[in-house]
């Protein structure tokens, strides 16, 4: 059994596609119209081959909407996403106009930092400080 796809929820889905290929630099892998429904996924160029990010519309998905809003606001991020230098990563992305909150945490066996993708999520963004056994 494997993980293939991941989701995250966005308000907006062609906000959603350009915040995570033209800032983070994932490219589109599918997008495909099934109605009014439409599957979107992303790929990372760094990440395990054959793993997507689905950007999944909260139109209409109320559940979905609360759901994201009380994470938001909350302050947990909805999903992580790991860097082998979170400072430089950071940096990039603040370059890139994203907002990243605050500056990198140690935080024990991580360190990490939350960034907003603007489409009503915060990320985690993490960098592994010691190597798995």
């Amino acid at each position: 059994m494997q993980i293939k796809i991941s989701t995250v929820f966005v308000d907006d889905h062609e906000k959603a596609l350009a915040f995570y290929t033209g800032k983070l630099g994932f490219r589109k892998m599918a997008d495909i119209a099934m109605g009014p429904y439409r599957w979107l996924t992303v790929v990372s160029p760094e990440g395990a081959h054959g793993v997507e990010l689905q950007l999944e519309s909260i139109a209409g998905f109320d559940a979905a909407r609360i759901f994201q809003r009380s994470l938001y606001e909350s302050g947990r991020p909805c999903t992580a996403f790991v860097t082998e230098d979170v400072e430089a990563e950071a940096q990039t992305l603040r370059e890139r106009g994203v907002l990243v909150r605050g500056a990198p945490v140690d935080m024990g066996p991580i360190k990490a930092v939350m960034f907003e993708d603007g489409c009503g999520n915060l990320i985690h963004l993490v960098q592994p400080l010691v190597k798995p056994q």
